[in-house]
């Protein structure tokens, strides 16, 4: 039987549930699957009357995140389906599962010794205090934050983090283990590498001790583990981990997990257990883009009490672009030589630490001055328009070009190349390269252009290098 109060909103033949299975096929058309899953797939509506629809959530955060990110496409699906103006209320569900409804085990679990129980391995110096946040990891660190606070009672159950290297996925999972251990310092929390979980059970069955090992990893409030993809081909592992992982869920335990792909490209693991990964939340970390990571680098610098030349961070940070590891290394690096040289911090020594690092070849030997004079007689303007303050569409577009080239071919910093190009700053120079990267995308015969342009002063640098070897 329909809701009266449905048939009043003028949606004459249309349910609650007709109206927001339209606003699902909507909202599914304009984003990627995944984030669709994660958040619109267990939403149902709850009420439809004549001034609003009730859409249900699973908790308080998922509602924050859908008001924040979501909001105005979920207000223009509505108006696409719905005959006049709705709000949008939500109710957020509050699970109410007790201990009884939890499947009890067969064999009552024995008492683990002292000796075996696990101690959390957490290294202190991973919290969100210092976990900066950026477009690539928003995500990642809202649910990884979801999950401390809550722990075991949220839909993310097991929460996945899936990235490459270096990229932030550890710092992450020990700084969930960190601030629930600061709120509940009763809590029993465990991280360990799945290298280390391995070789645990491997050790186990020599001495003759499973029961202890069992035991002892079903004894936690909260399982961190590290590095999945080791689990890979090796079969009694993934299958002691498997009743582990189901002994921990029933009893409403978190597992936190991470790895270097997608769940679904784990290549010999058991489809079962890949099942088990994807069965709560998977969410991926991205390369941080320039500003993140200059920001990583200076709180790295301001927590390890120095200062560093911003031209210089920000040449590390162009240098190195998809790994936060190494970017944090050669800063390690470089500060190392500083001390041991006695030497101050400049960009001529920054520049040597990274070629050591990423080998000679990782930089040109053009100048910005070399590129300056290249693009000045291309697009025929004087360097006195281009290093001027003209702005014309004719030195505009000259500017930008020598900007978006220097960008491409040297190592400069943008801040290097703003001061050479008539003294303008970083962000002038971020401005002109997203310019030049629109305009190529528009218009295919510019593209040519710039391919043609980058060629040409490659080439130039190519018969200056032969000839010096001659």
């Amino acid at each position: 039987m329909n809701n009266p109060a449905e048939e009043s909103t003028g949606e004459m033949y249309m349910t609650k549930d007709d109206l927001w299975e339209k606003c699902l096929l909507y909202i599914k058309d304009r984003i990627q699957e995944q984030a669709f899953q994660t958040w619109f797939d267990g939403i149902i509506a709850t009420n439809l009357n004549s001034d609003g629809i009730t859409l249900q959530v699973p908790n308080q955060f998922h509602y924050e995140w859908l008001e924040t990110k979501y909001r105005h496409l979920i207000d223009n699906a509505l108006k696409e389906n719905a005959s006049h103006p709705l709000i949008v209320n939500y109710s957020v569900v509050i699970s109410d599962k007790s201990i009884d409804e939890i499947p009890t085990l067969t064999a009552k679990e024995k008492p683990v010794p002292q000796g075996y129980q696990r101690k959390s391995q957490l290294n202190s110096r991973y919290i969100f205090e210092n976990f900066i946040e950026g477009k690539s990891n928003q995500f990642a660190k809202a649910a990884a934050l979801s999950v401390a606070d809550t722990p075991g009672q949220t839909p993310y159950n097991p929460l996945l983090i899936y990235s490459s290297p270096g990229l932030g996925k550890t710092h992450l999972l020990q700084a969930i283990g960190n601030k629930l251990i600061r709120q509940n310092g009763n809590m029993r929390v465990v991280y360990l590498t799945s290298e280390k979980f391995m070789l645990d059970f491997i050790g186990s069955i020599q001495k003759n001790r499973s029961t202890e090992f069992t035991s002892s990893y079903r004894n936690v409030d909260m399982l961190l583990l590290d590095d999945v993809q080791f689990f890979q081909s090796k079969e009694q592992t993934q299958e002691q981990f498997f009743h582990l992982f189901n002994d921990l869920f029933q009893k409403g335990k978190q597992i936190v997990l991470t790895t270097d792909r997608h769940p679904s490209e784990l290549k010999g693991l058991k489809e079962r257990l890949i099942s088990r990964f994807q069965s709560g939340l998977v969410v991926d970390i991205q390369p941080p883009d320039l500003e993140t990571r200059i920001a990583i680098l200076m709180k790295k610098a301001e927590d390890d009490g120095l200062e560093i030349p911003y031209d210089v961070t920000e040449f590390i940070a162009e240098a190195i672009v998809g790994d936060i590891r190494a970017m944090e290394g050669a800063l390690v690096k470089l500060l190392a030589l500083s001390s041991l040289r006695r030497e101050d911090i400049t960009m001529n020594l920054a520049q040597q630490v990274l070629k050591n690092l990423l080998g000679k070849n990782s930089f040109t030997d053009l100048s910005i001055d070399q590129i300056v004079k290249y693009v000045c007689r291309e697009m025929k303007v004087s360097e006195r328009q281009m290093l001027g303050k003209g702005r014309t569409m004719e030195v505009a577009l000259a500017r930008q070009l020598a900007m978006f080239l220097s960008k491409e071919l040297t190592s400069a910093s943008l801040a290097n190349i703003g001061i050479h190009i008539g003294g303008r700053d970083h962000s002038t120079v971020i401005h002109a390269c997203k310019n030049i990267d629109k305009k190529a995308i528009a218009d295919s015969e510019f593209q040519r252009k710039i391919d043609s342009m980058k060629s040409e002063i490659s080439g130039q640098k190519l018969s200056k290098t032969m000839k010096g070897n001659a």
